[in-house]
């Protein structure tokens, strides 16, 4: 069996979960859905293929990027796990839609996990997760999984959480910008996964186009880019009381 990693991670936090899943399911390859260049028409999957199917949560919903690249891939009955990465609040309907785009490709999804990971706007929560317990959690999941497929007791009929019509996404109101510590190295630019950031203006991001994913905050080397401390405590305040409390690794299977 063919093992792949598909994912869409923009700050990093689902990659890290995605890839301790990787890891004990022995992926050979790994697609990145960040790269706003590439050609995701091209990937053909077989039944002897499993992916790994990761993304973040955006307001209870799949990034409407990573929807529409994986949209284009196609899979002749290859199965399929698939992965929601919160920052603990709630993922919502994610998983459930995840489910959805990824059937519609041809997959046959027999696992489903929602984990815990930094929360991408507001840092403070889920500090440092995945940790020790999420990851004992991810590696006693990829085991489960291995066990399923070796005995092909698997289902493809999984009670995931969520329901249809999804809930309605509202893009956040984050833009980063570029502060004076900016040497305009042009890294943001570059690896913006929707292009967000012109080449010749680095200070901001174009509104109309920014997913607010704050890939170009993670990424900076010189901490240069960052959203208005207004903005950072009213976003603080909003979150306060649904991710103080920890949240727990789920699966699905």
């Amino acid at each position: 069996m063919n093992v792949i990693s598909i994912c869409f991670s923009p700050t990093g936090g689902t990659k890290n979960v995605a890839d301790i899943l990787s890891n004990e399911l022995k992926a050979k390859v790994h697609i990145d859905l960040t790269l706003p260049e590439s050609n995701y028409g091209i990937y053909r999957f077989e039944k002897r293929d499993l992916c790994i199917m990761a993304v973040p949560s955006f307001g209870g919903r799949v990034p409407e990027t990573a929807a529409k690249r994986i949209s284009k891939m196609k899979a002749d009955g290859a199965l399929a796990v698939i992965a929601v990465v919160y920052g603990n609040r709630a993922y919502e309907d994610t998983l459930l839609e995840l489910n959805n785009i990824v059937t519609d490709c041809g997959f046959k999804v027999i696992g489903a996990i929602g984990a815990v990971a930094e929360h991408s706007v507001v840092r403070k929560y889920g500090s440092s997760r995945p940790d020790e317990a999420d990851k004992n959690d991810l590696h006693k999941f990829a085991h489960e999984i291995k066990a399923k497929i070796s005995k092909h007791e698997f289902s493809t009929d999984l009670a995931l959480p969520g329901k249809k019509p999804y809930r309605e996404y509202s893009k956040l109101p984050v833009l980063p910008k570029a502060g004076s510590a900016c040497n305009s190295c042009g890294l943001c630019a570059a690896k913006c996964p929707v292009g967000a950031i012109s080449k010749d203006n680095l200070t901001q991001a174009d509104k109309d186009m920014c997913i607010s994913c704050m890939r170009c905050v993670s990424i900076c080397p010189r901490d240069a880019r960052n959203i208005s401390k207004l903005t950072s405590i009213g976003a603080s305040f909003m979150l306060r009381k649904s991710c103080s409390e920890r949240k727990e690794n789920e699966l699905f299977l």
